[in-house]
């Protein structure tokens, strides 16, 4: 009998074992750049769970990554009445919008999502990019100047954010400074044609 009861405990733990592993992971999946698997297993987990704001924030990225931006804005939107201060979903629909042109609205997204957030947040720096990239739509370059440092001071590595902070540097006519910000990103990557570009462009208007 004792057996028996051993025997029946192992075949429940290695039946159990066989579901866990074989559980789609919607995050596994977005993370492998397979935007369309990840929505559709999100989109399985919400029907089983409407409250999971986990399968929401997975999707809503998903969504974005593939470029379905209306569709990010709408499942965000959706999200927010059960979680409205959820700070990757209040992220996700600020991306959303930003894509969609909705300028205003998603800067004061991304302001209400830094402000709940700390600098360590994985998302803070990408917050500050797109920040800079709304001012300068804008054309308020002392304002993109001030996100762009701040995303780059975050994460010192994304060489295109360098040339974004020289861009709109250039754009401002703070020529020293742009030039500063071209060199790096061109230290970071010597054959980005956009740096190389805008840096012979500063320097021709310095001399």
């Amino acid at each position: 009998m004792k057996k028996s009861f051993c025997l029946v405990l192992l075949l429940l733990s290695s039946v159990s074992f066989v579901i866990t592993q074989t559980k789609p992971d919607a995050l596994k999946e977005y993370n492998a750049g397979n935007y369309i698997r990840a929505i559709e297993i999100c989109e399985d987990e919400i029907h089983v769970n409407d409250k999971n704001m986990d399968s929401y924030t997975v999707l809503c990225w998903s969504l974005i990554a593939n470029k379905q931006y209306n569709e990010a804005e709408f499942w965000a939107n959706h999200a927010r009445k059960i979680a409205q201060y959820d700070q990757r979903i209040i992220e996700a629909l600020a991306e959303a919008k930003f894509y969609l042109g909705k300028n205003q609205e998603a800067l004061n997204l991304f302001q209400e999502y830094l402000s709940l957030v700390s600098l360590s947040a994985s998302r803070a720096g990408l917050a500050y990019y797109f920040m800079g990239e709304i001012f300068i739509r804008q054309a308020k370059y002392q304002h993109a100047d001030i996100a762009l440092s701040q995303a780059v001071k975050i994460e010192p590595l994304k060489d295109f954010w360098w040339i974004r902070l020289g861009y709109t540097r250039e754009l401002a006519r703070s020529y020293g400074s742009a030039l500063l910000a071209y060199d790096q990103a061109l230290s970071l990557s010597p054959f980005l044609e956009d740096a190389i570009n805008g840096r012979e462009r500063v320097k021709k208007l310095i001399r």
